[in-house]
């Protein structure tokens, strides 16, 4: 018998992010097996099409939404076209729903889709967070963690079966949402053939050719740690601030502050290459030297950080965001003590200071992800859990 699966992601793509590359790929090589038909209900943002068929048969639904803050989606529930597209799903006998991060207001959509009606639907959570969620405004804090304690909790506690991504989220759900030791981790794949496909940005090489070269990808917002990358960039000595640039990828919030941040080292030294597609990111970080991990608390495992292993890329990362999972000091990187300033500046006047562990770190990192980051396998383990969650 198929198994009807119907996923209910806080984004999807064409929206960049980590959660978005982790479900489509997910979807991707789950949707190879079909004994698996799945389905995908997401909000429609940015605007793209609003029905699509990905893969190996996998509909892509979009419903009307809209930001209330940035970064946090909620249905238009104003929308007619909403509430059409929502009780057509009705019609559609499902066997299981998948949700995706607690705090996201389609995890609550999906969550309700699977207790709100006559014949429940069994119900997986996997969460990606590992921290509350830390914004600009110290009131939507509070209500994010009312909401969590309240509405999160509720989530995990009724779930008939919940999933970690690193090791980092697991404590994060024993300490504050459930005890149960059990909770597997499940950590993501690399499509690492594809990465390796992907050429260099030669304009980043020859451009900054006498330079040694630091990157960073993902969204610009305070989660990321960015501000503090700045101001470790800012803190080395002069003779080596002199012979490196710093290169930021991706777009956010906080792009403008961020900038401002810079001050005289915007553009001199400092770079800014606003929102790329995922070639284009991953041949900037192939370009460059070394790759920094600055983030704070929050994200369960940075998928930027894994990609830049996989590019063979010698990391300087906080021990956040899955960075002590993945980041064996002097063996893979530079795994810092925290995400200060002047940590990250100690981090890397290391790698720049000694070009053999530099190499070194770098070779070690891409083995690392080939080792453990494996599609197939994580897969394999979601296919046990589906089917078994199906039978009940």
């Amino acid at each position: 018998m198929a198994i009807n699966l119907i996923i209910f992601p806080g984004y999807y793509i064409p929206h960049i992010g980590g959660l978005e590359t982790h479900v489509d790929e997910f979807v991707k090589y789950l949707s190879r097996d079909k004994e698996f038909n799945i389905y995908i209900f997401a909000p429609h943002i940015p605007k793209y099409r609003e029905f699509e068929v990905r893969y190996n048969n996998v509909k892509v639904y979009r419903y009307p939404a809209f930001e209330v803050v940035p970064n946090y989606p909620v249905p238009n529930i104003l929308n007619i076209q909403f509430w059409r597209m929502l009780l057509n799903l009705y019609n559609i006998n499902f066997h299981i729903v998948m949700t995706r991060t607690r705090f996201f207001s389609n995890t609550l959509l999906g969550f309700l889709f699977a207790k709100i009606r006559l014949s429940k639907i069994k119900h997986i959570h996997v969460e990606h967070g590992s921290a509350f969620i830390t914004v600009g405004s110290k009131f939507t804090n509070k209500i994010a963690y009312i909401y969590d304690k309240t509405i999160g909790k509720l989530i995990f506690r009724k779930s008939d079966y919940v999933v970690a991504i690193s090791k980092s989220v697991k404590n994060f759900i024993l300490e504050n949402f459930l005890e149960d030791p059990n909770i597997p981790v499940i950590y993501r794949g690399i499509e690492i053939q594809y990465i390796e496909g992907i050429p260099e940005d030669r304009e980043v090489k020859e451009k900054f050719r006498d330079k040694i070269k630091l990157s960073f990808v993902g969204r610009l917002y305070r989660w990321k740690g960015v501000d503090n990358l700045i101001e470790g960039y800012k803190l080395l000595p002069k003779e080596i601030r002199d012979k490196t640039v710093l290169i930021v990828v991706g777009y956010g919030e906080d792009l403008e502050y961020l900038k401002e941040l810079s001050g005289d080292y915007l553009n001199n030294g400092i770079y800014f290459t606003g929102k790329k597609d995922f070639k284009e990111a991953i041949g900037i970080v192939k370009s460059c030297d070394i790759y920094i991990h600055p983030s704070y608390k929050g994200g369960g495992l940075s998928t930027s950080l894994l990609q830049a292993m996989c590019c063979g890329k010698p990391v300087v990362g906080s021990p956040y965001e899955g960075g002590n999972e993945v980041i064996v000091d002097r063996k893979t990187g530079i795994l810092l003590r925290d995400n200060n300033p002047r940590e990250i500046c100690r981090g890397i006047m290391e790698f720049i200071n000694d070009e053999e562990l530099r190499i070194h770190c770098g070779k070690e990192a891409k083995r690392f992800i080939e080792e453990n980051f494996n599609w197939k396998v994580a897969v394999e383990r979601y296919k046990e859990i589906l089917r078994e969650l199906s039978k009940g």
